[in-house]
């Protein structure tokens, strides 16, 4: 788990730090993946941070943990490889997309034009998952993602947060502009129908940036 390989001088800096700070999480977690299979690969555990700065961060959509079937997990919440089949919890995103802006239905999972174009960190409260067990590192990562997600929120105080499902709405509490904060129900099929559909996450959020968001993928 080396930090050294983040593209971004800016954050690379920022997640040494969080983690030499959090020795003793980093060790669990480097315990745990030498002995387990796990998602995503070595190389892809801090791939949201390589395309921009903190201070150009314009939105975080935070989800639970990485996606826990082969050929899925890229280190980008929600995203999956252009060739993968587009997983159900992203297809539920892309419904409230179309209903929400009304852009054309998605044909692929590929979310990094957000990332590279629109500034948004496709982050996760987990940035790893044993392969096949869903939640299965959400513990590790706890407070290792808290410093993330308070270090943006200090030090950008117009990033917009994303909030879906029970985990990422943990993290409420410790993001300092609560105006901007967007909380909804996660769009896991389990539960995308208590709340997720009809949230209107998209255009709340584009409502609240002084330049929106083109969601299109």
């Amino acid at each position: 788990m080396n930090p050294s390989t983040i593209k971004n001088e800016e954050w690379r800096k920022v997640i040494s730090h969080i983690l030499e700070k959090r020795l003793e999480e980093v060790k669990k977690i480097e315990m745990t993946l030498e002995q387990n299979n796990y998602y995503p690969s070595q190389e892809k555990i801090f791939e949201a941070f390589n395309y921009f700065s903190p201070e150009e961060t314009k939105v975080v959509l935070l989800g639970m943990d990485p996606y826990i079937g082969e050929n899925q997990a890229v280190g980008l919440s929600f995203s999956v490889p252009k060739e993968s089949k587009i997983p159900p919890s992203l297809k539920n995103i892309y419904k409230e997309l179309v209903d929400d802006v009304g852009i054309s239905k998605p044909l692929h999972g590929d979310l990094t034009r957000w990332v590279t174009e629109e500034k948004i960190l496709l982050l996760n409260t987990a940035l790893t998952v044993e392969k096949g067990k869903s939640g299965s590192h959400m513990a590790m990562w706890e407070n290792i993602t808290d410093d993330i997600i308070k270090y943006l929120s200090d030090t950008n105080q117009n990033t917009v947060f994303i909030l879906l499902g029970n985990h990422a709405k943990k993290k409420e509490s410790i993001i300092n502009s609560k105006d901007r904060i967007i909380i909804a129900v996660h769009p896991s099929p389990l539960s995308a129908q208590r709340g997720f559909f009809g949230s209107k996450i998209f255009s709340r959020c584009n409502k609240l940036l002084r330049e929106p968001i083109n969601w299109k993928i």
